[in-house]
């Protein structure tokens, strides 16, 4: 690997000054030999002044414009990656089945059970260390929000955009969930893998107790959080409604915590259930089992560390600035007769 970058670039501007200076030199030059062809012809002149040099200051100046480059692109800063570095990772992969049905609007678990879930979720995002995470949500189908990854803020962007609306097919699908979150981890990866299901458990779609026990004889353990209240709570028509759903009879349904199915789902799964409240949401609970599973090496990164190169160009420009200081403008009174080029006679 080679690569090359300026670290600030936008000092290579400086660069314009070099034309200006040219400018400005040649117009000095232009007096200065108009002045002396006032006084006669240059031959006569270079006769009368043998010490004088007239290319020497243009050998001086070319020497300075380019002690000048040099030290301006060092001071743009470049550095070449030719320094490898490799960074190993051990984590977990989790994926978060989370329910987004209407169901999880209720209010008994404040504000609504869907909010703080969600809350729940960014909490235990920003306490993952390398571990990896994927999103799938669920109502009467399952959908990937976010495919498995460790970028943390991207889980925390999706995360938020979520809402009861984002999955068209209305129900409560935990069995397709966990299905789904099952083929969303990294293929033929020997990390430990673990589901959380969040949901209220009101199950009307599908055999989650089985989807459950299949994925643990893969070694995928599945937890459960239950996200509601036994008493349960009426659901709001839209976020914010005072105007509850109600069933063909006219009458006000209340969706109830199904503890025994959230129950029955993390013991089949080799998981571990967890009721939360208006106090927890037990989620911290979770993140604990978690972080007692075996951790292994998920993958290696390899990033170039970029070399500082800036000193080489300012050596050179400073040496050349050294060179120019001791070329003189006039010929040395004892190497002036010396030409290596001469032939001997």
């Amino acid at each position: 690997m080679n690569q090359f970058r300026l670290d600030h670039p936008d000092l290579l501007y400086l660069f314009l000054i070099l034309p200006i200076l040219g400018i400005l030199y040649w117009i000095s030059y232009s007096r200065k030999k108009k002045a002396l062809a006032e006084f006669g012809e240059m031959n006569i002149i270079s006769q009368l002044m043998p010490y004088a040099s007239f290319t020497r200051p243009f050998l001086k100046f070319g020497i300075l414009l380019l002690a000048l480059s040099f030290i301006i692109f060092g001071l743009a800063g470049p550095q070449f990656g030719s320094k490898l570095q490799t960074i190993k990772r051990k984590g977990v992969e989790i994926i978060i089945a989370l329910d987004v049905s209407n169901s999880m609007m209720a209010q008994d678990i404040q504000p609504n059970r869907l909010e703080r879930a969600k809350r729940a979720v960014s909490k235990m995002v920003d306490k993952l260390n390398n571990d990896k995470i994927g999103l799938v949500i669920f109502a009467g189908e399952a959908y990937t929000q976010l495919p498995i990854t460790t970028d943390y803020a991207s889980a925390k962007m999706f995360l938020s955009s979520i809402s009861t609306d984002i999955v068209p097919i209305q129900g409560t699908a935990i069995g397709a969930a966990i299905n789904l979150s099952v083929k969303s981890f990294t293929p033929d990866s020997e990390a430990s893998k673990a589901i959380i299901v969040i949901t209220d458990g009101e199950n009307h779609e599908d055999d989650a107790i089985a989807a459950a026990k299949a994925a643990l004889d893969q070694g995928i353990i599945v937890h459960t959080i239950a996200m509601g209240l036994p008493e349960g709570a009426p659901i709001p028509v839209s976020p914010g409604s005072r105007d509850f759903k109600r069933d063909e009879k006219g009458n006000i349904v209340i969706s109830r915590l199904d503890q025994q199915m959230v129950e029955q789902i993390a013991t089949a799964g080799g998981g571990k259930p967890v009721i939360a409240n208006n106090t927890t949401t037990g989620l911290n609970a979770l993140f604990t089992e978690i972080n007692k599973m075996n951790k292994t090496e998920l993958e290696q990164r390899v990033y170039a560390a970029y070399d500082e190169k800036f000193q080489l160009f300012i050596a050179i420009g400073l040496l050349l600035l050294f060179l120019e200081f001791l070329v003189l403008e006039r010929k040395n009174r004892h190497l002036k007769d010396i030409n290596l080029f001469k032939p001997s006679k």
